[in-house]
């Protein structure tokens, strides 16, 4: 798993006993073996857990001082055989000096101290009057239970035989700050941040909390790992819930249920390459906005992680929620629309012209056209839509297209193809028999002809129907459906452009919702072969190419985080594995990277198209490549 980018980082909030640090050193060393069992690799304990938050004054006497150094021997010499960096929170000695401090362990040595560089003075806080900040330490070198070690708030831990995995350490109060340590530690490397803090629970604050570690780890491109102390902390004034959450890159993956009584562990699969790839493409992650020494010590990671527990998405552009996918396909509508409004605003109001074939990609056009001149106080009469019969056109497309286009008020035009088509055939010398993929492009290019014509004759402009993954696929004729002159689709991919039809569906009524119904209902195909005696659609565009499913998975992680095509085909294993093969995976992973690679010419001169999410292929905004790479597929299939 290591060699993919996995690791399992984790967050123990252990049952305290306040004041009591022998008690709480067994407690915690409980709860290390049980994450060690749980292959986690690193883990963090809340905020001063060996003594308690809510100590007060005790903090200023010698005997807890010197009974946590204690329970920190302990520690150490119970879990020197475990394959496990711990830290741990507890209150350091440091001459005349009192530092809050979390101390990170492994294998009995101590690996280093980071003292916390907030303290807090305000409201139920008043740190001040126990501990001093990491800004007044007067030295970094100091000594633990006989053990030389580095004591400063600008530590990187990096992991030998993986930099990528690198963490830093930060205590509470320093992420409430308007510049929390964790920006340069993660500017300066750290691609996971662990939190030790103690926050005790009022109305609302459990939601901030979530929203500010969510924040931190989108704006840091980091995983963040937050364990605050648990409910056995004084009651006096306060009460403490015991939060303890893990977020990567502004997403959660994983909490625990709030006001435990006993010990709980909450850990996650963390993907550090999947980090590193998305910071390679910021421009602020480029340079060092502040100049600061860091200490960077050594770490031994070990692969120990047996089966991932993290779980993937088979489609990865459409939100589980679906609460949250609604809102996501509303959202993608109006982006799209309010795009081609503008567009429209500058050409004077020019009519659009669409080509219908009665499938999903001009069905969502054609909606999102209707959504644009809507805002425009447009009639739907200014959409030119052109059903084009050709030879593979069936009457169930057709009829849809049909009815589609006059059920909306919309403008139809009609235009069979075929005796055109014969024509050039016999013009080029092709034989009418032949089904060659020349027979195939010519229906393609010559309904654009038509297109574009007809587009000069109503001084309107051509909407583009092509989709993402057509155009990652190359799954498009070159200057025919690969071309239009605005094309609305061009950032939305197979599988969302489904979603975006059913959720025009559902929203329907009457008429309208059967024809949406019965378009989702229909095989995805070009129509450009002849139908069957039937007259049923033969050719089947995922019987050719494979599953948009699978090529639309492909396709985000390639592209949105770079990842290799072993990884890929890992994660494809383990996401697909309850419905594909193996070697089905392979198979149409091999045709997905053929086709992705050998395709550029044809993305290189794409039409303008509004971007909607995180992928996209334009050549003039989000993704270059030149057109001729040399690509060794055995070489794919040796990796594979």
């Amino acid at each position: 798993m290591k060699e993919y980018g996995f690791i399992r980082v984790g967050a123990i909030v252990p049952k305290l006993y306040l004041a009591n640090p022998l008690e709480n050193a067994k407690e915690i060393v409980k709860m290390l073996i049980k994450a060690d069992q749980n292959d986690v690799n690193i883990v963090t304990t809340p905020e001063l857990a060996l003594t308690g938050y809510t100590c007060g004054d005790l903090f200023l006497n010698d005997e807890l001082l010197t009974n946590a150094e204690t329970a920190l021997k302990l520690i150490l010499e119970e879990t020197k055989k475990l394959d496990l960096i711990s830290i741990i929170g507890m209150p350091l000695r440091l001459n005349n000096q009192l530092i809050n401090a979390a101390v990170v362990i492994s294998k009995g040595k101590i690996l280093g101290a980071i003292p916390k560089t907030y303290i807090p003075n305000y409201g139920e806080f008043y740190e001040k009057r126990w501990f001093s900040s990491s800004k007044d330490l007067k030295e970094t070198k100091t000594t633990l239970l006989d053990q030389e070690l580095i004591i400063s708030p600008n530590i990187l831990f990096r992991d030998k035989a993986m930099k990528e995995i690198t963490f830093a350490v930060e205590i509470c109060e320093d992420l409430w700050a308007v510049t929390p340590p964790s920006n340069n530690h993660c500017l300066y490397g750290a691609t996971i941040i662990f939190n030790l803090s103690s926050s005790n629970e009022v109305i609302g604050k459990n939601e901030y909390r979530h929203n500010l570690v969510a924040m931190q780890s989108a704006k840091t491109i980091s995983s963040y790992v937050y364990c605050s102390s648990g409910l056995m902390e004084s009651s006096s004034d306060l009460v403490f819930s015991g939060a303890a959450i893990i977020y990567e890159n502004g997403t959660e993956l994983s909490h625990n249920k709030l006001f435990n009584l006993e010990s709980n562990l909450i850990y996650s699969d963390i993907d550090v390459l999947k980090l590193v790839s998305d910071r390679r493409k910021n421009s602020s992650y480029m340079g060092k906005v502040t100049t600061k020494d860091y200490y960077i010590i050594d770490i031994s990671v070990k692969d120990k992680i047996k089966e991932l527990k993290r779980v993937y998405q088979q489609y990865p552009f459409v939100p589980l929620n679906e609460e949250k996918r609604k809102a996501r396909m509303l959202e993608i509508l109006d982006l799209a629309s309010f795009a081609l409004a503008r567009r429209l605003l500058h050409l004077k109001n020019s009519k659009c012209v669409i080509g219908m074939s009665g499938g999903l990609d001009s069905t969502l056009a054609f909606l999102i056209t209707l959504r644009a001149l809507k805002k425009l106080n447009r009639s739907p009469k200014d959409i030119i839509a052109v059903t084009m019969p050709g030879f593979g056109t069936t009457n169930r497309t057709y009829q849809n297209a049909i009815d589609l286009i006059k059920i909306h008020g919309a403008t139809l035009k009609e235009v069979d193809i075929k005796e055109a088509c014969l024509l050039h055939m016999k013009d080029i010398n092709l034989p009418f028999d032949d089904r060659s993929i020349t027979y195939e492009n010519l229906q393609a290019r010559e309904r654009t002809q038509i297109l574009m014509d007809i587009a000069n004759m109503e001084k309107g402009i051509v909407i583009g129907t092509g989709n993402l993954s057509e155009l990652a696929l190359g799954w498009c004729t070159y200057n025919g459906d690969h071309m239009s002159m605005y094309a609305v689709n061009s950032s939305i991919p197979k599988t969302l452009v489904r979603h975006l039809v059913e959720f025009c569906k559902d929203q329907s009524r009457g008429k309208q919702r059967e024809i949406l119904k019965d378009i989702l209902d229909t095989p995805i195909s070009p129509e450009l072969l002849p139908k069957d005696s039937s007259g049923n659609i033969i050719q089947k565009t995922e019987s050719s190419i494979g599953p948009y499913i699978l090529h639309d998975f492909f396709l985000y992680h390639f592209l949105r985080y770079g990842v290799s095509i072993k990884k890929l085909y890992f994660l494809a294993k383990i996401t697909f594995k309850d419905s594909f093969s193996n070697d089905e995976l392979k198979k149409w992973l091999i045709v997905f990277i053929k086709r992705f690679t050998t395709s550029q010419f044809k993305r290189n001169c794409f039409p303008d198209g509004i971007k909607v999410g995180s992928v996209s292929l334009s050549p003039r905004g989000d993704f270059r490549m030149p057109s001729d790479i040399d690509t060794n597929y055995e070489e794919f299939l040796k990796e594979l």
